[in-house]
């Protein structure tokens, strides 16, 4: 079985979120920066709401992005790969957004956290059927 494309739209997506995921760290290192805050949040309400959009995204993009990768070794369809793919990419990218400006549509947050939520369930429950019929 050719998996070739599977793989490589999960190298597509992963390669995707982490620069959504390193977006999230400048951010996190220039407020450090401006408000002298070596560890933790300072109590400072911006840095606390930046920290908790990159802590979300460290909760989440890992597990999806491992099933999505079992899921293509085990034969998945790239296009269901990059579906899903693309559905955690954008969720990841509009929930970084929101968590990164000072002062965001709720919409942003809210449809980061569906499109997340979906393609992670999704590709977990993709990822275990196709384990099982492995076996």
């Amino acid at each position: 079985m050719d998996n070739h494309a599977a793989i490589g739209a999960v190298a597509l997506y992963t390669a995707l979120n982490i620069v959504v995921l390193y977006a999230l760290s400048i951010q996190t290192g220039r407020l450090r920066m401006r408000h002298k805050i070596l560890m933790g949040d300072g109590g400072h309400p911006r840095m606390i709401r930046v920290m908790r959009g990159h802590a979300n995204a460290i909760e989440t993009m890992p597990m999806t992005l491992i099933a999505l990768a079992l899921a293509a070794l085990l034969g998945a369809a790239p296009l269901t790969i990059h579906g899903l793919g693309l559905a955690l990419t954008i969720g990841r990218a509009l929930h970084a957004i929101h968590f990164m400006a000072a002062d965001a549509p709720r919409w942003q947050r809210g449809l980061g956290f569906v499109l997340t939520a979906i393609s992670m369930a999704l590709a977990g429950l993709y990822a275990g059927i196709l384990g099982i019929m492995a076996l």
